[in-house]
């Protein structure tokens, strides 16, 4: 089994394109008001959006995309205006992450966890 893709809700896909593409994402579908799939630039996954009325209440997923730079992607994001909630920092789990909300309020979270994010030391 291989993860395919993750889609999450927005109430306006359009504007969301523009933010996910900003964030590096490539655009493959784009089938407005109702729906939108990229390519992440390295690996085979893929992530999308689609239109929905309401945002659904309480916490949502969280979007972890892997940045083998990621110090140098969230400098180039705060360039473009992106606002990041939390700039890079080093977690107990052995991973180095930045934290950020789309404009639906999804929580995305830019990362680096090397050998680490399949391995670490309390693996079974």
């Amino acid at each position: 089994m291989n993860l395919n893709q993750v889609t999450v809700p927005s109430i306006d896909v359009g504007k969301a394109i523009l933010f996910y593409e900003k964030l590096g994402l490539h655009l493959i579908v784009k089938s407005l008001p109702h729906y939108a799939r990229f390519e992440c630039p390295n690996g085979d996954a893929t992530f999308s959006i689609h239109r929905v009325e309401a945002l659904p209440k309480g916490n949502g997923a969280n979007v972890y995309f892997e940045c083998s730079d990621l110090d140098g992607h969230v400098k180039n994001l705060l360039e473009k205006g992106i606002v990041v909630d939390e700039l890079p920092n080093d977690k107990p789990w052995l991973w180095r992450e930045a934290r950020l909300l789309d404009l639906d309020n999804n929580q995305i979270i830019l990362f680096y966890g090397g050998k680490n994010r399949k391995n670490p030391p309390w693996r079974l």
